[in-house]
């Protein structure tokens, strides 16, 4: 077990040096303009900031995750497509746990950590416009 992590570890690491080493930048980059792209909209619709409404109410959180992972999940899929290709270019082999990992965070973490600030810097250039329940997120139409 101990074995395995090492490896995990140092094949991690390795990705920053190694052969397509561009997507450390690329696919959060595209994330993050996806995050931007959704909390403009967020603020147009009038929504709260996305991460709170996800965490505070669990009653939507079901219909607004299935939303952002329509703007996430191309790089998400993407993220691990490249990860398999470099992993069987550089280890001749495919760890899928790694691939998650690595999906995981050069997708999902840029984009989630950007909508919230995205939707109220938004906010702050456009005229008042009140926040809505989460409850008629669906309402809008938005996403």
């Amino acid at each position: 077990m101990e074995e395995m992590w090492l490896r995990f570890v140092r094949n991690l690491l390795g990705r920053f040096d190694g052969p397509l080493h561009f997507r450390i930048v690329v696919q959060p980059l595209m994330a993050v303009i996806f995050g931007i792209y959704s909390g403009i909209k967020d603020a147009k619709a009038g929504r709260p900031a996305y991460l709170w409404v996800v965490i505070l109410h669990t009653d939507h959180r079901k219909e607004l995750l299935r939303e952002a992972w329509k703007h996430v999940g191309r790089i998400f899929v993407f993220a691990i497509t490249i990860d398999l290709g470099y992993q069987i270019y550089v280890h001749r082999a495919f760890y899928p746990g790694e691939a998650l990992v690595v999906a995981f965070v050069l997708a999902i973490i840029p984009y989630f950590i950007v909508r919230g600030p995205a939707n109220r810097i938004a906010r702050l250039f456009r005229k008042h416009t009140p926040v809505v329940h989460p409850a008629a997120h669906k309402k809008t139409g938005a996403g």
